[in-house]
């Protein structure tokens, strides 16, 4: 096992004496190619280039002798520094940190990042790194080769984003660049950079927690809430009862990094519900007064909402793959193109028992395990404690693994 480990944060900026001292006395070095070239690194020193992580984690900790790591930024954020320290490899490490690119970033643009939400963006992890973009106003995205600015402006498709692109911070070749998102996959950027993804309704004022959006300071607590929360005046369709909404956002479990379908959204209770969670969410009605609603309340509340215009099924046919959905109205054929998508969950509702064994013939021959429940609400005045309404709805819930 290495003697000593030794991981230097670079951003362009002098070594430190310490981190002078460190690689002068190093027999290997790790890193990329940027930073084994540079004059610090001792010319006997064995090299180590970082691609994978892992593999040279393990060359490190088979050397006898000083090792030093040189890796952009911050190491321990989104860096090497959790390889490093994983039981597999047991190596111990000093880390002397550099400023992250996340914090020189949005320190190139004068821009506060305390309410940014920190993505790293692989193949593997790209299209949920996008979701996140759809659904926060500000996101800092650390890209990787194949999941770059171009990558993730094809994915957003049309909802419109202004982009923040950074390009080799602290080398002399820096450059960043500010471009809608239109137009960013017309360009072809260098590996590696950070892409800042601005756009939507931010709040202004300060927060107490990172990476919230101020705004969300407005929203009223609770789930599954009567509209009036949410200042709409509009009675529910019949079964779409404030309790049926809350069991149906318990089943789908929207959250950071999902895209949630909603379809036949009504006034978007239930998409904006799944907004709060962190979903990103895309709510879609034909009734063109029912998503003026949606979209108004979700401006109100800070809350980022995609709102389509259109029948299903056939506006579903260009929308993004989704993880989960909720069919709140369309009909079978609706409910069979949504199965056809693969959502990891479906939920849906049915008015009479012969719609509900419908719709379960479908879920299940689409390769769903289908739960069914009956839920029956009774609404009372509290004054006289008499009858004020009273819902009976079956919900049914698909699941896949």
């Amino acid at each position: 096992m290495a003697d000593r480990v030794t991981v230097i944060g670079w951003d362009g900026s002098p070594l430190t004496p310490g981190a002078q001292a460190a690689l002068s006395a190093a027999t290997l070095v790790a890193g990329a190619p940027r930073h084994l070239v540079l004059p610090e690194v001792p010319a006997r020193a064995e090299r180590v280039q970082l691609g994978s992580l892992s593999l040279a984690a393990g060359r490190i900790a088979a050397h006898r002798g000083t090792a030093v790591v040189l890796a952009d930024g911050d190491p321990g954020f989104f860096g090497v520094v959790r390889t490093l320290r994983d039981l597999e490899h047991g190596l111990e490490v000093e880390v002397m940190p550099a400023v992250s690119a996340v914090a020189a970033g949005f320190a190139r643009v004068g821009m506060p990042w305390d309410d940014a939400r920190v993505v790293t963006a692989q193949q593997r992890t790209l299209r949920r790194a996008v979701n996140v973009c759809r659904a926060h106003p500000k996101v800092a995205v650390l890209t990787s080769p194949g999941a770059g600015p171009a990558e993730i402006a094809l994915l957003l498709g049309d909802v419109h984003r202004t982009f923040v692109i950074c390009e080799s911070l602290g080398t002399d070749r820096e450059r960043v660049s500010v471009l809608t998102s239109d137009k960013v996959a017309r360009h072809r950027w260098t590996d590696p950079n950070l892409v800042i993804v601005v756009g939507g309704t931010s709040g202004t004022a300060e927060s107490w927690l990172a990476g919230q959006d101020p705004a969300a300071a407005v929203e009223p607590r609770g789930w599954g809430l009567e509209p009036a929360e949410y200042r709409q005046t509009a009675l529910p369709a019949p079964g779409r009862t404030p309790h049926l909404r809350a069991l149906e956002l318990a089943v789908l479990g929207p959250r950071m990094g999902d895209l949630v379908w909603d379809i036949g959204a009504g006034s978007g209770l239930a998409a904006l519900e799944a907004a709060r969670h962190g979903a990103a969410v895309i709510a879609v009605d034909r009734d063109a007064d029912a998503c003026a609603l949606a979209g108004t309340t979700a401006r109100r509340f800070g809350v980022q909402l995609h709102v389509v215009h259109g029948v299903a099924p056939q506006v579903l046919q260009s929308l993004p793959e989704p993880d989960v959905v909720r069919v709140g109205g369309g009909g079978h054929r609706t409910l069979v193109a949504c199965a056809d998508r693969r959502p990891q969950r479906i939920v849906t509702h049915a008015m009479t028992r012969d719609q509900a064994e419908a719709a379960g013939r479908v879920l299940s021959g689409a390769g769903y395990t289908v739960r069914c429940t009956l839920l029956q609400s009774v609404e009372l005045e509290t004054q006289e404690w008499s009858e004020r309404g009273r819902s009976v709805v079956f919900l049914l819930a698909g699941s896949r693994l």
